[in-house]
């Protein structure tokens, strides 16, 4: 009975240092070569608030969380009773002011009138003067009336010109409600995912108070965080590969789009504590826009995987690494 139990415990030794063994042989396998770095993220993908420019009544939400929507899909509606009023009064001003420039135009002509006739007779009485053919006080009188059509016809100038600002003024009005009418139809700006919807038709929103959320698909990226002797060492652009929990086998395309200038301590999400106590910089890799457009219906924001970037640009990628998603996987 001893002997048996010694082989048993034998046995078993064997086996648990069998698998440890084999353990560090798998993780020595999976090491990278010098050259690359890498790190733990999530893919992550930009989110856009879906939001009004002025307070309203939401008269329709037209997405629902989870659909997919392209660009200039009309996204939700809101009501705009008041500003087809709005706009009606303002079209009435601008003809108002139309009008009060036309008649403000024929006063000119009037008023010019009125005053070559003073300049004429002043001229006349001028003549006469030198000949001291009438006297001083009808001379001031012809030269305060000509004073007077002169005043006259600036003040019938300057309503013109006040009659041209306000046509402006109200043309600009009528743009301005004509704006707030158009952006009454929230449409969406990039090709993407609802993620939230935060409104109901009959609910009144404020300006700029979201009803949706959206999830662009064109920036679709990992965020990683790596020492500053590794993030120090790469420029925008270098090329990287995006390993997904769920595809292990396939490498995604990807480039460093963007490298923190200032060093932050690890995130808690990161797993180990020692990688929480260090100094890092943030490292964000991003998958290519046209990779994701031609894919987007099956990109997955919160998929966890390994960002791999090559430092080193004469370094030749691992095999494993070279292996791309194949077109099957998404039709």
């Amino acid at each position: 009975m001893k002997q048996s139990s010694l082989i048993y415990f034998a046995l078993a030794a064997l086996v648990i240092t069998g698998g440890i063994m084999y353990a560090v042989i798998s993780t020595n396998g999976d090491q990278l070569p010098e050259g690359f770095v890498q790190g733990n993220g999530r893919i992550e993908a930009e989110q856009v608030e879906i939001a009004p420019t002025i307070a309203g009544r939401v008269v329709n939400v037209l997405a629902a969380e989870g659909d997919m929507v392209a660009t200039g899909d009309i996204l939700a509606e809101m009501d705009v009773d008041e500003l087809s009023a709005a706009l009606d009064r303002a079209k009435a001003e601008v003809a108002l002011a139309r009008q009060t420039k036309a008649e403000a135009e024929a006063l000119v002509l009037q008023r010019q009138s009125e005053q070559r006739r003073a300049e004429q007779e002043l001229d006349r009485a001028t003549a006469l003067l030198a000949g001291q053919n009438i006297s001083e006080t009808v001379f001031e009188e012809r030269e305060t009336i000509h004073q007077v059509a002169e005043a006259v016809l600036g003040a019938a100038k300057a309503r013109v010109a006040t009659a041209e600002s306000r046509i402006a003024a109200s043309e600009a009005e009528v743009r301005r409600i004509e704006a707030q009418i158009e952006d009454s139809l929230l449409l969406a700006p990039m090709p993407g995912r609802v993620l939230y919807r935060l409104a109901e038709p009959g609910e009144v929103v404020g300006a700029g108070e979201p009803i949706l959320t959206l999830l662009s698909l064109q920036k679709v990226y990992m965020e990683v965080f790596l020492p500053a002797r590794e993030a120090g060492l790469l420029p925008i652009g270098t090329e990287a590969r995006i390993v997904l929990d769920a595809l292990p086998d396939y490498a995604i395309p990807a480039f460093v789009s963007f490298v923190s200038p200032e060093a932050q301590f690890t995130p808690k999400q990161v797993e180990t504590l020692d990688e929480r106590e260090q100094l890092v910089f943030r490292v964000r890799v991003r998958i290519p826009e046209d990779l994701v457009e031609s894919r987007i219906e099956h990109v997955k924001t919160g998929l966890r995987g390994v960002a791999v970037i090559r430092v080193d640009q004469s370094s030749a990628w691992p095999e494993a690494l070279e292996r791309r998603i194949p077109q099957e996987l998404f039709e």
